[in-house]
């Protein structure tokens, strides 16, 4: 089992910035897709980044292109999540996943991501 330690997340203003982090238990090459996602009161749970961690590639949801950079860092086991210009609809409970099957592409659905973080809370205030 992946466990994923997730952290950073914080109150701010519109047009801020946040960085969340992602410590796994295992290393990340491992883990074949990792992926931020988000929930906020009363919606579903949606994904925001995906990267495959063997080779990088990324996908990002259309509301945070531009914004927002998903990044990992494999000597320290962790995922990165870079949130720029942050908007109040971005306010959320963010969550860290894992795979950990193989696979040749990322999903962005949560149903495919077996490893799950606590959860960290984004407040953005306008």
């Amino acid at each position: 089992h992946v466990q994923l330690v997730e952290s950073g997340g914080g109150s701010v203003q519109a047009g801020g910035s946040l960085r969340l982090s992602c410590v796994a238990s295992v290393n990340t090459y491992s883990t074949y897709c990792m992926g931020w996602f988000r929930q906020a009161p009363g919606k579903e749970r949606e994904g925001v980044a995906t990267i495959y961690t063997s080779s990088g590639r990324t996908r990002y949801a259309d509301s945070v292109k531009g914004r927002f950079t998903i990044s990992q860092d494999n000597a320290k086991n962790t995922l990165y999540l870079q949130m720029n210009s942050l908007k109040s609809e971005d306010t959320a409970e963010y969550y860290c996943a894992a795979d950990g099957r193989w696979t040749s592409t990322c999903s962005q659905h949560p149903d495919d991501y077996i490893h799950w973080g606590q959860g960290t809370q984004v407040t953005v205030s306008s």
